[in-house]
């Protein structure tokens, strides 16, 4: 083979190799997006050694102890207020334990019953991990304990006698756990709660109407489909129809109730009904959802597909400017309940007034 040969064979090697790489080159270009290669991290800097420790061999810092993780504390959490348990409605008593305790113990040891009489009360715990007040869970720990008696329901306030009961019970919770329990003043406890029924017991309000037939009664299958039409669903209880909240477990809007023996009847459709009644809770229903509005609008949307009257509880009609005074009467309550921190639909609303 001669020179020439030799040169044009090695020629013809460079350029095939260069085509070959170009190809492969195209072909990773056309290719899905790959992931970059992981970069390396830098280098954390070392922690400065408080106390000085001894020099190594190759001239690094060897901390011996006394170093800013040696000493670290844990995390504290601010504490937050309960959720469930309101000085504004709740009489407290604070728990004091020596050391944490887990929330098994605390599960262990509760009370068998969260009634005190016809006061319901709630004991919970600091969590140690985020500094929130929570009933007592399995696997948690709580650096203290509180628990709160109602002061008043619609049952009437708080008396002496539930509170003694409330009393006894935290207590014998307290020493199971070795804890001290600071209790309020039973005196004051009592007033408290008695000017509170008060002020409850003059703000309360159910408003209702009744629809009644004017010539042919209903069945029972009647009414319930009347009142579909205009978003009602079946109650929890026979003879019972709510217009539901806008968020879950939130207490229904409206609620319409008719003769319960006819609901339960073998066949209900040959009960005849001649009057339903149309309400709404005030304290427990948001100013802010409109019930009043709703409340009047389905009383009359019902009267006419029905062919019912609308009438008070007196048996007396009701016409448009009855339905405006009340709805006067109706902002004035809420103005009130507004200004002792009680607004209709609050959490202590619910609770103080059901």
């Amino acid at each position: 083979m001669d020179n020439l040969t030799i040169a044009l064979a090695c020629v013809g090697g460079v350029v095939l190799a260069g085509v070959v790489a170009h190809g492969a080159w195209q072909a990773r270009k056309a290719g899905p997006l790959r992931p970059s290669p992981p970069v390396a991290p830098p280098a954390e800097p070392r922690e400065p050694v408080l106390d000085g420790g001894p020099q190594g061999a190759a001239g690094g810092d060897t901390p011996t102890g006394g170093g800013l993780a040696d000493r670290a504390e844990p995390m504290l959490f601010p504490r937050r207020p309960s959720a469930r348990i309101d000085a504004l409605i709740d009489a407290i008593a604070s728990i004091t334990v020596e050391a944490p305790v887990s929330g098994d113990m605390a599960l262990s040891h509760l009370p068998p019953t969260r009634r005190a009489g016809t006061k319901p009360f709630l004991i919970e715990g600091l969590n140690t991990e985020n500094g929130e007040w929570e009933m007592p869970l399995p696997g948690r720990r709580y650096s203290e304990f509180q628990a709160g008696v109602q002061l008043a329901n619609r049952t009437g306030g708080l008396n002496e006698i539930e509170y003694s009961e409330f009393v006894q019970k935290v207590q014998g919770f307290a020493e199971l756990l070795g804890a001290l329990v600071d209790f309020p003043d039973m005196l004051d406890v009592v007033g408290r709660a008695r000017e509170l029924d008060a002020f409850a017991s003059q703000h309360d309000a159910q408003l209702a109407v009744h629809l009644h037939a004017r010539l042919t009664a209903w069945s029972v299958g009647y009414i319930q489909q009347h009142a579909a039409r205009h978003g009602f669903v079946a109650g929890n209880v026979p003879g019972r129809m709510v217009l539901p909240g806008a968020e879950d477990g939130a207490p229904p809007v409206l609620v319409l109730s008719y003769d319960a023996q006819a609901a339960l009847a073998d066949d209900p459709n040959q009960s005849a009904v001649r009057d339903v009644m149309l309400s709404f809770d005030v304290p427990q229903t948001e100013a802010s959802s409109e019930p009043f509005a709703a409340w009047q609008a389905s009383a009359q949307a019902l009267s006419l597909g029905m062919d019912a009257a609308v009438v008070d509880d007196n048996g007396h009609p009701l016409s448009v400017p009855g339905f405006a005074s009340i709805g006067g009467e109706l902002r004035r309550l809420y103005e009130a309940l507004a200004a002792r921190d009680l607004a209709a639909g609050s959490p202590a609303a619910r609770r103080l007034f059901s």
